[in-house]
């Protein structure tokens, strides 16, 4: 903003304090700068703040408060959107023009605060700097080093008067604005000035490959700084409470993330002596520290997934969170978005689907509905995503079982030509049924409500290409509804396939045609159950499926190699089907009977018999937030991925 209009603007407040023109030049006699010692108190009527010495070093020691006069700064006469000031905020770039100053040359930023509560920000950033005193070069590397204020004497106290903070500056873009850019990759990496050396920071030992690979190792080091600076106000009992791309800033110099001038920072501790306990201190900081992964959550989904930074697409995914849908479920409900103008693949998809997923297992920690759910800064470093190829991270069960479950999703969402791509996510389907984390039958009834999209079946499939039967029917999505009854253990089924029937003439180019949905209801009732290994099978089929499980059980399944091999039986919960099966079609477009008999056939034909006659489901196997398998009465099974209605179009 021009200098002269925002001079004009602090002239219209009361206050003693006038950025004007003239303070463009340098004074021909400069006041020397006062050091001072901040108490750390945000009471009124708190004493005046004593005079200190300097601080000598970097590490340890008093910090001190230094009150500096206007005539110490050279005012720029533009400010860059960039620094992103509040409506009760002025904010100017300014040099240092006093010789006699340790700062002398350097630029830094001048953020006046007009109102009651910016006052109080300021004043609680300079008593969070007396907090961090002891650990100055942590505090240095990641937040803004506020340096002082300007003010008259006891101006830090008194609320009539106005309060300008001096803090520094690392350049004219918040992290919003780096992302902004069209170049932002390029640039970033200019500005963390990437090389070999930096990139061991994060496991890597290369620069430089494919826009994935490049995007990932920036994302890394962005994501790791952050967390380690989270920490360290963590650590020091305080939470930042305000954590989002806008207070993000990356330095130049020193090449670290900061995380903002920590004007509504918040202790972990109740200063009201009524009601601090020590269990409702815990509460606090437990509640506190969840507030401030889930803001590092929604700043790393913003970074991966370019998408995000359109409000109208973030309030979506925002709205999708408060309404208490699972975060593990962020991937089915974002992937329309993701992939609608995209021909090469989305970037962000790319990067969270690799490493078998994890990419979408951090963001599902890290934005847990439940806060005692959500990851910490110290295990948010070791996770896998987060970790380059050169460390070696020992995975927990529960990745292993993520890890399992995201790669079976992968591969079924490939067409399935070959033998062996089917016979390995038959395999990938048999671990995630020996890891079920949810083997009581309460588990599966809390879970099993909710409408899950069928995405493979082990059994056979029959397509279009080689039959070209007539009509021609392309099958789409296939939906089953789970719905609670009035009792507990009874459940309603639904089965929604949706289906298209194509012009015959020109179907393999031409997919337009009549929409309709086939739906098959039924109830049912669950209960607990246990499936066996097949007693007749010979030996010879049981030591060559020995050898199998044991091949997909060690690796990088490390935790589940402990297994010698697959167990003879599994717990699981047996589904029982209790009343007649409802059977209805609704199409666009009229049909007589015979062409109603030949579009249910050819649906029959193409669909697993499992979605048509839902009394042929035996029992589930497997069940979590987000994925789900059943077992069907010939054996086979059908996997499932938790659906939700927002994300359907």
């Amino acid at each position: 903003m021009p200098l002269l209009a925002a001079a004009a603007a602090v002239a219209a407040c009361p206050s003693p304090i006038v950025l004007t023109r003239p303070l463009c030049r340098i004074e021909a006699h400069p006041r020397r700068r006062r050091r001072f010692r901040l108490e750390a108190s945000s009471s009124a009527s708190a004493s005046a703040p004593a005079p200190a010495a300097a601080d000598e070093g970097g590490g340890a020691g008093p910090c001190p408060v230094v009150r500096f006069d206007m005539s110490d700064f050279t005012v720029a006469d533009r400010v860059n959107v960039g620094l992103h000031g509040r409506s009760d905020e002025m904010i100017f770039e300014a040099t240092v023009c006093d010789p006699s100053s340790e700062l002398y040359g350097s630029t830094v930023v001048l953020r006046q605060l007009k109102s009651l509560q910016a006052k109080r920000r300021g004043r609680r950033a300079l008593e969070v700097l007396k907090k961090l005193a002891r650990r100055q070069m942590m505090y240095h590397s990641y937040a803004l080093q506020v340096h002082g204020y300007i003010a008259p004497c006891n101006a830090v106290e008194e609320e009539d008067v106005p309060l300008v903070l001096v803090h520094g500056y690392h350049g004219s873009h918040s992290l919003r604005h780096w992302l902004q850019l069209s170049d932002w990759l390029p640039t970033l990496e200019a500005t963390l000035a990437l090389d070999e050396e930096q990139v061991r920071r994060v496991g890597d030992d290369s620069v430089g490959g494919p826009a994935v690979t490049r995007q990932l190792r920036l994302i890394r080091i962005l994501m790791r700084d952050l967390l380690i600076g989270v920490n360290y106000l963590h650590s020091h009992g305080l939470a930042h409470t305000e954590l989002r791309l806008e207070n993000v800033h990356v330095s130049p110099i020193d090449k670290h993330v900061k995380v903002g001038i920590l004007g509504n920072a918040a202790d972990f501790h109740d200063n009201d002596p009524s009601s601090s306990t020590v269990a409702s201190n815990n509460d606090r900081r437990k509640m506190m520290i969840a507030f401030d992964m889930r803001c590092v959550g929604f700043i790393m989904a913003k970074m991966v997934l370019r998408e995000l930074m359109d409000s109208s697409t973030f309030f979506k995914f925002k709205s999708f969170m408060t309404k208490g849908n699972d975060p593990s479920c962020l991937r089915e409900f974002l992937l329309p978005t993701l992939c609608q103008n995209s021909t090469s693949g989305n970037i962000g998809l790319q990067m969270l689907d690799r490493q078998w997923g994890t990419g979408w297992n951090l963001l599902a920690l890290l934005l847990a509905t439940k806060p005692e759910k959500r990851i910490s800064c110290v295990d948010a470093l070791r996770h896998p995503f987060l970790c380059g190829p050169k460390w070696r991270i020992s995975p927990s069960v529960n990745l292993i079982r993520w890890s399992l479950g995201s790669t079976a999703v992968r591969m079924a969402e490939d067409y399935i030509y070959g033998h062996h791509q089917r016979r390995r996510l038959a395999y990938f389907v048999e671990l995630m049924e020996v890891l079920n984390p949810n083997l009581r039958t309460q588990n599966w009834l809390h879970l099993l409500p909710g409408r899950w999209r069928l995405l493979y079946c082990t059994g056979r499939h029959i397509g279009l290409t080689l039959r070209q039967p007539s009509p021609r029917v392309l099958i789409s999505d296939v939906y089953l509804t789970v719905s609670s009854e009035s009792v507990d253990p009874v459940f309603s089924l639904t089965s929604d396939t949706g289906f298209r029937i194509m012009p015959e003439s020109n179907w393999p180019h031409d997919k337009s045609g009549t929409e309709g949905v086939l739906s098959v209801t039924t109830s049912a009732r669950i209960a607990a159950g246990r499936i066996y290994i097949k007693e007749h099978d010979s030996e010879e089929i049981r030591v060559t499926s020995s050898r199998s499980s044991r091949r997909y059980l060690h690796g990088k399944w490390g935790k589940v190699s402990q297994m010698k091999e697959l167990p003879s039986s599994l717990p699981t919960v047996s589904i029982a089907a209790m009343d007649e099966i409802d059977v209805s079609m609704s199409c666009d477009s009229s049909l007589n009977v015979n062409s109603a008999q030949n579009v249910l056939q050819e649906i029959r034909t193409q669909t697993p018999p499992e979605m048509f006659d839902l009394s042929k489901i035996v029992c589930g196997t497997y069940i979590d937030a987000r994925l789900m398998i059943l077992r069907g009465v010939n054996g086979s099974a059908l996997l499932f991925t938790r659906a939700n209605p927002t994300s359907d179009p």
